[in-house]
């Protein structure tokens, strides 16, 4: 097994440590689980002995009652131990991964394969559960049977011992082993092909209109079946690995089991063992495999397991590009400077040398072609990036220097593109302020003229979003990012195309509402839209990144 692997396997074992007691009970239930399901082949061999011989086997089988008694209820608690161990590690390490994509998104999250992240949070995630539930016990659980049946097979003789250990190690240790490495990198192209099913799969689902309307729909079709195709003959190659280790691992199991007979037969040969003694030997024998078994079967999941923890340990141990300032400076938003800032994206340099500066009580315009950086600008001041070079200060305060939530509390800022989540219309809003009141909500809905057409709905303000908001027209999704950004109501309003997909109406009667704040706040409109820049107090242009 790779030190890659490996490493990966300990820092997963590693996240049981909250969960130890549980663990500690699964493995000792386990145990006395398969000491009972064990033994009770052994006894009752020993007791059709007796029967023959014609002597007492009322003991033996009151023993027999009771191990198969309390085997379900030892069987039943370590599956319970393991399956609350896996689902609680499941949850925990969700939360980690949410928390891990808050920090790094947007800078590390922008123009991610969502599809393939989605696939990491569900199914990749969801894999664990096999490491967690069916993995860890099973291992301890064979080394300790292990011990339990060789101290058993030496109180015959110590080679009989030996052998036993030597079965257990093949079926246990070597064939897994064998086994994982003819899988190579299997596991890994399955979760890589999977995770790229799923985003081409989301991808087209998204835009079925354009598919449609372009008569897409041939083409689109013979990719997926290509890419299903290629996954599924990876997954092929798979069962037959595992079809091949389950082959060996019984055969093994059969021959080491008649190995053991031979071994016995010549002890009594050798007046080593009686006959009854190696009847019994052979019988334990043969009822001993299952623990390793198990693991054997481990083999064809632990490499699934391995590639899907290393995706998810990669969002994990990825560096955000911005780190949050926790304790740093409070604003009020009354003044905004930027001095000579340079930023790029990769190697595509978008802003060179911008400054300009922005006070209480001004509405600036900023505009320009696509591409010369004007949404970047906007993103630079939320603090999504951190200019190259330059400097941005809010209240004369640097703005790496000030508390980020300090930050975003004083900035409402609207994107191009308004996304909405499959809730009501009320929360969707209220995602700008959660704990608005729903007068508030409604003042804000009335700035951004979308209060009429709200309660025109069915259901008013409780009225469900579809996914994506697709229920919704463009200019009603824009409204509705509006509204957002009256309820949060920042000192300082960062506003990129807020008019784009309204008509003229409503677009006046929105600058309307944002110039009757305007004494109070600095607010900066983005727009292509001649009659809303002529709406702003002064009006900045830029080209290649540049202010002209």
């Amino acid at each position: 097994m790779k030190k890659n692997s490996v490493s990966i396997l300990f820092r997963l074992i590693g996240l049981v440590k909250p969960l130890l007691v549980y663990m500690i009970l699964a493995i000792v239930l386990g145990v006395l689980g398969f000491v009972c399901a064990n033994f009770l082949t052994v006894l009752a061999t020993a007791g059709l002995l007796k029967i023959i011989q014609k002597d007492a086997v009322s003991q033996i089988i009151l023993i027999l009652l009771f191990f198969a008694f309390i085997r379900g209820f030892l069987r039943y608690g370590e599956q319970t131990c393991n399956h609350y161990i896996a689902f609680k590690l499941l949850a925990l390490i969700r939360d980690h991964v949410f928390a891990a994509l808050r920090k790094l998104a947007p800078a590390k999250l922008e123009g991610k394969d969502k599809g393939n992240l989605i696939s990491i949070i569900t199914s990749d995630i969801e894999l664990l559960e096999v490491f967690y539930a069916h993995t860890i016990s099973p291992v301890m659980i064979a080394l300790l049977m292990s011990i339990i049946m060789m101290f058993f097979f030496g109180i015959f003789h110590p080679l009989l011992a030996l052998y036993a250990l030597m079965a257990y190690a093949l079926v246990g240790i070597v064939i897994p082993l064998w086994t994982h490495h003819r899988y190579g990198s299997l596991g890994s192209q399955v979760r890589h092909e999977s995770g790229s099913l799923s985003s081409f799969v989301l991808e087209n689902l998204r835009g079925q209109k354009e598919i449609i309307q372009y008569d897409a729909f041939e083409d689109k079709l013979s990719q997926l079946k290509m890419r299903s195709e290629k996954l599924s003959d990876i997954e092929k190659k798979m069962k037959k690995v595992q079809a091949g280790n389950t082959s060996l691992s019984s055969s093994a199991i059969i021959l080491l089991s008649i190995g053991m007979i031979a071994l016995s037969g010549i002890f009594v040969f050798e007046n080593l063992l009686t006959a009854e003694q190696a009847i019994i030997v052979s019988v334990a024998m043969f009822s001993s495999f299952s623990p390793y078994l198990a693991l054997a079967n481990l083999s064809s999941t632990i490499q699934p397991t391995i590639a899907a923890a290393s995706r998810v340990l990669e969002i994990l141990d990825e560096k955000p590009q911005i780190v949050e300032n926790e304790t740093g400076e409070v604003i009020n938003g009354k003044e905004i400077s930027v001095h000579q800032v340079s930023f790029s994206y990769d190697q595509d340099q978008i802003l060179k040398d911008v400054s300009l500066h922005i006070s209480e009580n001004e509405v600036i315009g900023i505009v320009g072609k696509s591409g010369s950086g004007k949404s970047t600008l906007l993103k630079l001041l939320m603090r999504f990036w951190d200019s190259e070079s330059g400097k941005i200060t809010i209240d004369q305060k640097a703005i790496v220097q000030i508390k980020t939530r300090s930050l975003r509390d004083h900035e409402s800022y609207m994107t191009q593109k308004t996304h909405l989540f499959h809730d009501s219309i009320l929360n969707n809003i209220k995602i700008a302020k959660l704990d608005a009141t729903l007068e508030e909500v409604q003042e804000a809905c009335k700035k951004a003229s979308i209060h009429d057409f709200i309660m025109s709905l069915p259901k008013g303000y409780d009225t469900p979003v579809s996914e994506c908001g697709d229920s919704l027209s463009g200019g009603e999704k824009q409204r509705i990012g509006l509204a957002r950004a009256f309820l949060h109501d920042g000192a300082i309003m960062l506003l990129d195309e807020p008019t784009s997909n309204l008509d003229s109406l409503n677009e006046k009667i929105i600058l309307k509402a944002l110039m009757e704040q305007a004494s109070s706040k600095i607010i900066i409109l983005v727009s292509h839209r001649p009659s809303t820049i002529s709406w702003c107090d002064r009006m900045i242009s830029m080209e290649n990144g540049r202010v002209s």
